[in-house]
């Protein structure tokens, strides 16, 4: 697993994941359709390969939800021929977790109206799109160098409001005096690592902020949301040859709004000024950097990748939990067979917190309310057959980053822990990366409930938060001991 240090040759490609026709759109608790495109959702590859050919790894960034099981292996079968010598399994790839993509599943919205683009035709044509973008970049890769520095910009805020009563809400009202605080912290530093060419041009550029990239999320366009006017806003000042590969960092209770100050003294974080205002502040956050990036380019560094299944604590149901769910579904049954989409079942959700973590109040929402509280007296009624969940897990060390990845919508505090104890200068972070785990709260989260922190949210627990972290620190500090 040690690392000894060598020349590397990197490659890019970048291409358009944007559908062909109008899509339903993933996200949020009610059915949205495109109706037209912003800009494009793209997919880019970097390429890195020790000039000996002893390691490699290719990471790729997609402006999506999540990366679906099945994309991932399509993708990894289309390189078997694309790109000899490359092994499948280095390449990994992470979702930027915008709301303004296709909808990659069926079952959770309506099926797709005539014309749409149904969810098996967009599996195949991101599947198709980006092993090409992979194979490209891998067949380009030349000698080159590396540098890495850290930034700074207000990017990501905690998103999970708490009250008095020790109950939290996602996005909840912090205009009362019930609110005590925001749930968790935020981070503002920024991972990066840039690339250049052997003439130690710039060629691209990894950024690594903890917040996903919703700032239009409600939107019915196709969008890449702030990672669009990220890009747009680097190639012109560094060249429109110039990639930028976004990574979401650990961010499953992050967003892209100040929940205290609520909007005030600051673009709209809900519509495109606010966008363009985060694709400015990173941007800013490059050209603070960027000479001393270019004072500290490496074309010889420690290079090693690690893979592995990792086998995690599945969470756990309790009987409270199941009643709750089998209460809430008797209410939503008849509400749902009358079409009544006025309230909420059990004298209005629109007033209370659930603990289902959303609140009902129209025939879209209530469907899925119920598709989750069912979910949960499956996961009850199954939890003694699934008892693991399986994952695939990346880390890799280049010079003195390293590089970890994770499926989940990880709460920030586990990302925090990661870093601090980690041996690497850097630690970069990628979640919602090769598979989709659902969201990952922290102990303090599951105690206050809401969306992202209950049951149904994802398979995994704090247990298994807390086994994910020591087993990416074990494998990042084995690469430095």
């Amino acid at each position: 697993m040690l690392a000894r240090e060598a020349g590397i040759r990197i490659g890019w490609a970048s291409v358009s994941i944007t559908p062909d026709k109008p899509a339903q759109l993933q996200g949020q608790f009610y059915e949205r359709v495109s109706e037209y495109v912003r800009d494009p959702v793209m997919a880019t590859a970097l390429a890195l390969e020790a000039e000996d050919g002893s390691e490699q790894a290719v990471i790729v960034s997609c402006d999506l939800a999540n990366i679906r099981g099945e994309v991932l292996t399509r993708m990894r079968e289309e390189l078997v021929e694309r790109a000899p010598g490359l092994d499948p399994r280095n390449v990994i790839v992470a979702a930027t977790h915008t709301h303004t993509a296709p909808v990659m599943y069926e079952g959770f919205y309506p099926d797709p109206a005539p014309g749409l683009m149904r969810p098996p035709d967009y599996v195949e044509l991101v599947a198709k799109r980006t092993g090409e973008a992979i194979a490209t970049a891998w067949q380009s890769r030349r000698p080159g160098g590396v540098s890495w520095v850290l930034s700074h910009a207000a990017i990501g805020f905690n998103r999970r409001v708490a009250y008095d009563d020790g109950v939290s809400q996602m996005y909840g009202d912090s205009n009362t005096p019930h609110f005590v605080g925001l749930e968790g912290t935020q981070d503002h530093a920024i991972e990066m690592l840039f690339c250049w060419d052997d003439a130690e041009e710039l060629t691209g550029i990894v950024i690594n902020p903890a917040c996903p990239s919703q700032v239009v999320e409600n939107k019915c366009y196709i969008s890449a949301d702030y990672w669009s006017a990220v890009r747009d806003r680097i190639r012109a000042n560094y060249g429109d040859g110039v990639f930028v590969l976004g990574l979401c960092s650990a961010a499953g209770d992050q967003s892209p709004r100040d929940l205290v100050r609520r909007g005030r003294g600051e673009p709209d974080m809900h519509e495109q000024d606010g966008l363009a205002e985060k694709g400015r502040r990173i941007a800013r956050a490059v050209e603070y950097v960027e000479a001393k990036a270019r004072r500290e380019v490496r074309t010889s560094v420690a290079f090693s990748h690690v893979v592995e299944d990792l086998s995690l604590p599945a969470k756990k149901g309790t009987d409270d939990q199941a009643q709750e769910a089998r209460q809430e579904l008797a209410a939503l049954q008849p509400k749902q067979a009358e079409g009544d989409s006025s309230g909420a079942p059990g004298g209005g959700w629109q007033q209370r917190r659930s603990r289902a973590g959303t609140t009902g109040g129209t025939p879209d929402t209530d469907r899925i309310l119920a598709l989750r509280w069912q979910r949960i007296l499956d996961a009850y009624d199954n939890q003694a057959d699934q008892p693991r969940f399986l994952m695939e897990l990346h880390v890799v060390r280049l010079g003195d980053i390293a590089l970890a990845t994770n499926p989940f919508e990880l709460f920030l505090d586990y990302g925090l822990r990661i870093k601090a104890r980690s041996k690497a200068e850097q630690t970069f972070l990628a979640q919602l990366a090769c598979g989709r785990g659902g969201y990952l709260a922290t102990g303090k989260a599951v105690a206050g409930g809401g969306y992202g922190a209950s049951i149904t949210d994802g398979p995994v627990g704090p247990e298994g938060g807390d086994a994910l972290v020591e087993r990416t620190l074990e494998l990042i500090n084995r690469m430095w001991d």
